[in-house]
């Protein structure tokens, strides 16, 4: 049995997600550990929330709580949101764990005494205004290498160049707008990643079934201009996991916690640990996923990002792992998107503007949604969401080709034959074209699964949906029981146990639709198909089925011109 571990790009605590955020990692996991929970794998899917620094204090301090207070509420948001859509997590955990907080402590003991960590006097952008130290994300300012004008201090979400603070043209604090910036002295701690270049390299290099996006951005931060640069790893906030090397305190860092892009990918390990604890397992229960020396080794790991996120996951958190100089599980394959656009602009998390994940299903069930972003991932190049292309997308695909079929199928057969399976007739040509034809498919379908690719696969999936239309519409059962009903009964059997196949295929995409489907056919035997052509007779003469309601209503240009209008702006 294959064994998958995959992570899902944690997103931040401060409030809900939109779409492009969705689409962008914790979307298409799902799809990866659906699909392959379906071939029969073993598969430990991971995300969780990132819950430390100064965006999350300033959350809490604009709603008026404490920040442990509001991440805990956020938490329960999300999951609720995650819930909402499908995701199928075997567990989503907190970066504000206590195991968390163990194995960043315990990584940044090994890496100093490795000599991987210095211990730096610098200079911090402070500001008067705001009365405190700026975390590199919260300086603002024109990017000096593309001029984009609303760059971070710690990078340019633009070009995605890693940056300092210093680095940026006009600076001004991203909390106030101050600009009576100064600098003064503070004392961190550095990881050295220069040192670990060379290896770095020839890990990526290593990695050749990568995709070009991935590699890419990642050769292009590890070798352009300086090159991997040293990285500080701590920063003067009070939330956050406090700086310790192990158990033991770290002289010198008192009142100083870990910087969140240091303790934030660990989580991905720590959220294993709580998923053990969780369920009342022991260490080697999740060791077995993250320790090479304890099982691992056979272990496929995937991540899922936005190419924002590639940088840290490609450098800074492989060399946490690398430097540790433990047997620690490294990935295997990160597949990364691009941006997904909005109406002819951009989502936008602080002006509001897009579909929000809560929002998205007040109007319509998750399955819509999970079709149209994965059937439009931007795989290689940024896609756009458009109201026109959704409501095309959903009436064709999901209410034209796979709904109508289903509906179709089932109350024709209750009305000529009963709801029970017919018996009478049998394959014949076309029938027999048509299980060929599928078996291709389902293999090219396949393919693409297992390359995530998606969009392909979603093409491919819905290629099956419309040659069962075409069949249907070729044999024409309705006009075969005028003169041979026996004839009618076995297309229509032919038919009906496309259903049950439809829906096994299509669950990894929509998987509470395939679930009515597959509820609505009384099928026992769900798994997924090996013979085509055996799984076309699954089900038998006289097997009792339901007529299920509609699968999916179509969006009419009223709804879809109010929808246009209401998320155009600032949420309510």
């Amino acid at each position: 049995m294959a064994r998958h571990l995959i992570t899902s790009a944690i997103p931040y605590i401060n409030g809900i997600k939109h779409l492009g955020n969705l689409v962008g990692s914790q979307l298409p996991a799902d799809l990866y550990a659906r699909y392959q929970r379906a071939r029969g794998s073993e598969v430990l899917f991971l995300c969780a929330t990132d819950e430390h620094g100064t965006p999350a204090e300033l959350a809490a301090a604009i709603a008026g709580k404490d920040v442990a207070e509001y991440c805990a509420e956020m938490w329960s948001v999300q999951k609720k949101l995650s819930d909402g859509f499908h995701l199928s997590f075997d567990h989503f955990g907190r970066s504000s764990s206590e195991q968390n907080h163990r194995l960043t402590q315990h990584f940044a003991g090994r890496l100093h005494e490795a000599g991987l960590v210095d211990e730096v006097m610098e200079k911090q952008i402070y500001s008067i205004s705001d009365g405190r130290f700026l975390p590199d994300r919260y300086i603002e300012g024109t990017c000096p290498s593309c001029g984009y004008e609303k760059a971070r201090g710690d990078q340019c979400e633009n070009c995605t160049r890693q940056l300092d603070p210093g680095d940026l043209i006009n600076p001004k604090s991203a909390i106030s707008g101050a600009t009576d910036l100064e600098l003064r002295d503070t004392r961190h701690l550095y990881l050295k990643q220069s040192h670990m270049r060379d290896q770095l390299n020839d890990w990526i290099d290593s990695m050749t079934e990568w995709p070009i996006l991935t590699t890419s951005i990642a050769k292009k931060w590890l070798n352009e201009g300086e090159g991997l640069r040293d990285r500080g790893i701590t920063r003067d906030l009070e939330w956050g996991i406090p700086v310790k090397r192990g158990d033991e305190d770290w002289p010198g860092m008192e009142g100083k916690v870990f910087y969140v892009w240091f303790d934030a990918p660990i989580e991905y390990i720590a959220c294993a640990s709580e998923w053990t604890a969780a369920n009342g397992g022991g260490d080697a229960d999740w060791e077995r996923w993250w320790r090479t020396d304890k099982g691992a080794e056979d272990v496929h790991y995937t991540q899922f990002m936005g190419k924002d996120n590639v940088p840290f996951h490609t450098l800074s958190f492989p060399i946490t792992i690398i430097g540790s100089g433990e047997p620690w599980k490294l990935v295997d394959y990160i597949k990364s998107f691009n941006y997904l656009n909005y109406d002819g602009g951009q989502f936008s998390t602080s002006l509001g503007r897009g579909i929000f994940m809560d929002q998205a299903l007040e109007i319509l069930p998750a399955d819509y949604w999970r079709w149209w972003l994965l059937s439009h991932a931007p795989e290689n190049s940024d896609s756009e969401f458009t109201w026109e292309n959704f409501q095309m997308s959903v009436n064709k695909d999901l209410a034209d080709v796979l709904g109508n079929y289903v509906s179709r199928v089932t109350k024709f057969c209750r009305s000529k034959f009963g709801t029970e399976v017919p018996s009478g007739g049998k394959w014949d040509q076309s029938e027999f074209a048509l299980a060929e034809e599928l078996s291709h498919r389902l293999k090219a379908y396949q393919g693409h699964m297992d390359a995530i690719e998606v969009r392909k696969a979603s093409a491919e999936l819905r290629a099956m949906w419309v040659a069962g239309n075409e069949y249907l519409q070729s044999a024409a059962p309705w006009l075969s029981f005028r003169t041979d009903p026996e004839k009618a009964a076995g297309q229509i059997r032919f038919a009906l146990n496309l259903i049950p196949f439809y829906a096994i295929v299509s669950s990894p995409f929509i998987p509470s639709t395939s679930a009515a489907m597959l509820n609505a056919m009384n099928l026992i035997d769900q798994s997924w198909p090996g013979d085509v052509k055996q799984s076309l007779s699954a089900l038998a003469a006289g097997h009792v089925f339901d007529v299920p309601e509609a699968l999916f209503a179509k969006i009419t240009d009223s709804q879809r011109e109010d929808w246009q209008k209401r998320f155009s702006g600032r949420r309510d």
